[in-house]
């Protein structure tokens, strides 16, 4: 009988399998240190839903002057020809006990990861709401020149 594998092969291919998303990890790490020196984490994106458009913009607009965050977009009512494009959220929650609906606008902030506590705590302060969403995640990779130009804009 001829043996096709090497002992000990079966144990190294399962080990190899395992290692994959490892791997993956580091090497997209590597990609983002080789790629003009971004950290993946270094920035995150913000996720604030306001009742309405003219709320969203009073509090992109403040965050913007209290240097919180750089860039914003306004997710609001739209249709767009060449992909009919609707981004006003319908939500559905449980709130005191009741099932609300209402429709709210999506406020996305992106800025430097270690601003979102202070981020989330100044939007808590001027939001309507009782209990603002204010939700983020980090950004791990991206277009290279807008990660510098984010991370040269937005100051520490």
């Amino acid at each position: 009988m001829v043996r096709l594998l090497c002992p000990g092969f079966s144990q190294a291919l399962v080990v190899s399998v395992l290692m994959l998303p490892l791997l993956r990890i580091v090497g997209l790490r590597v990609f983002s240190m080789a790629s003009e020196g971004y950290a993946a984490g270094t920035h995150s994106a913000a996720f604030v839903t306001c009742p309405n458009e003219q709320v969203a913009k009073e509090i992109a607009r403040s965050v913007l002057e209290a240097l919180l965050g750089l860039v914003w977009s306004l997710f609001v009512a739209q249709s767009l020809k060449l992909c009919c494009f609707s981004s006003v959220l319908h939500c559905r929650y449980e709130w005191q006990g009741k099932i609300e609906e209402d429709s709210e606008v999506l406020l996305m902030i992106k800025t430097r990861t270690s601003k979102v506590p202070a981020l989330a705590e100044y939007v808590r302060s001027v939001h309507p709401y009782e209990v603002a969403e204010v939700i983020s995640l980090p950004i791990d990779q991206g277009n290279p020149p807008y990660l510098k130009w984010l991370g040269d804009s937005v100051p520490e």
